[in-house]
């Protein structure tokens, strides 16, 4: 299959060098220092203790993605904006793109787009709503130096239709990310893992920019644990609001993240290495979405104003 990576930085750089080293004909999407390793050295993944290194096609050109069957598109959030409209006009009629980022994504409606995902409709015109393939990514991987990629933790990548089906499409990417080495099932209730996921990314990924802690910082005192029930609460809520109830409890939401201690955030690395923060998607969204419903979010509020305050401080400390 000829599969693009639109995005290949750690979870992209994953998913690429997995698909090639199972013989996949992947298109590497980069750019600067990263594409120039890439393209002169290879992809170097490293996992299991063992490094491998996989050459395959790069480019900085969203236009050569015209020749794929399979676009998974990687970027954080509020990059996608930026590229989508290139990305449309280059796609092939029977093109699948599947999104692959944290946050609400810019599909969950078909008829109304998000600001704080995609800000003046930008992404849903560009992209063809029936071409989108979902997913929920679970992996933990850092891209170390230009086309290296370490990975951390996990294997997990769910596919789903946007509308639940089990179309021969979705089958099909399943297959074959789990012939690359990853858990892929095709998940009838994507929506539900989209929040699941999202109660504590939209809590502890801005919780850990703005105090800097690890998580088993985060969860070592009584007074962090019970602001952290009351964030995760009130997202839930909002959940509750657009019919979905989370398949697992606040509970067990915490306990599964209070046991990985040493990790750092996704958002406390970008933070650490001066790189934008995904608050829109991660936190602004959930705002927006109860503010249609009319639910009461006040500690949300409180959590998005203080993530964009540290985000400005080190933008303009990096002035």
């Amino acid at each position: 299959m000829t599969v693009a990576i639109v995005g290949a930085g750690a979870i992209g750089g994953l998913i690429g060098a997995r698909l090639a080293r199972a013989g996949q004909d992947v298109l590497l999407i980069a750019r600067g220092a990263n594409l120039e390793a890439i393209a002169s050295k290879g992809l170097t993944l490293r996992e299991n203790g063992e490094a491998h290194t996989v050459r395959t096609r790069a480019s900085a050109d969203m236009g050569d993605v015209r020749d794929a069957e399979v676009v998974f598109i990687t970027l954080k959030a509020h990059g996608i904006p930026a590229v989508a409209p290139a990305v449309g006009m280059a796609l092939r009629d029977d093109a699948v793109v599947v999104g692959a980022m944290n946050g609400v994504p810019w599909w969950y409606f078909r008829d109304r787009h998000l600001e704080s995902v995609d800000p003046g409709g930008v992404i849903a015109r560009s992209i063809p709503y029936d071409s989108v393939v979902g997913s929920v990514v679970y992996p933990a991987a850092t891209l170390v130096a230009p086309g290296v990629v370490d990975h951390e933790e996990g294997d997990r990548i769910s596919v789903g239709e946007p509308d639940g089906g089990r179309s021969e499409r979705v089958q099909r990417i399943s297959a074959m990310l789990t012939e690359a080495g990853f858990k892929a099932p095709v998940q009838s209730r994507l929506r539900s893992e989209i929040w699941l996921k999202l109660v504590g990314n939209a809590t502890l990924n801005p919780l850990s920019a703005v105090t800097r802690a690890t998580m088993g910082e985060l969860f070592a005192e009584e007074r962090s644990r019970e602001l952290i029930r009351s964030l995760m609460e009130e997202v839930a809520r909002v959940a509750r609001a657009y019919d979905v109830e989370l398949p697992l409890s606040i509970d067990k939401r915490m306990q599964g993240a209070a046991a990985i201690a040493g990790h750092k955030t996704s958002m406390l690395h970008d933070l650490e290495a001066k790189k934008p923060l995904e608050t829109d998607a991660l936190l602004g969204a959930v705002v927006e979405l109860a503010a249609a419903k009319d639910v009461a979010v006040p500690a949300l509020h409180a959590l998005y104003a203080m993530t964009k305050l540290a985000e400005d401080v080190a933008i303009a400390r990096q002035g």
